[in-house]
């Protein structure tokens, strides 16, 4: 497998990409291939544009929710974890209390 490096792409190309394949009536396919990347990647940037124009966010805000949502997804299993290990600390001491 060769050695790549994962390619990043300004907010202003993805929507300037986006708009070509609205405003040109060609393919998506042929789009990317022009600006050289996957059709996969510019149907996702299309897909994302579109829930960003449906809620009226900016794409920043959209990926800080997103963001958040992971952070929080990942505190609330943390959170879980310790709570399963207190209730478990919790019978073990009730049980040599006794």
């Amino acid at each position: 497998m060769p050695d790549t490096t994962r390619r990043r792409f300004t907010d202003a190309f993805k929507s300037e990409a986006v708009q070509l394949t609205q405003e040109s009536g060609r393919p998506v396919a042929q789009v990317a291939r022009e600006l050289g990347m996957s059709d996969h990647v510019l149907y996702r940037w299309r897909i994302e544009q579109r829930h960003v124009e449906s809620q009226g966010r900016t794409r920043q805000e959209v990926r800080a929710g997103q963001e958040e949502l992971i952070r929080l997804k990942r505190e609330n299993e943390m959170l879980r974890k310790e709570r399963d290990f207190l209730r478990r600390a919790a019978a073990f001491f009730a049980r040599e209390s006794q």
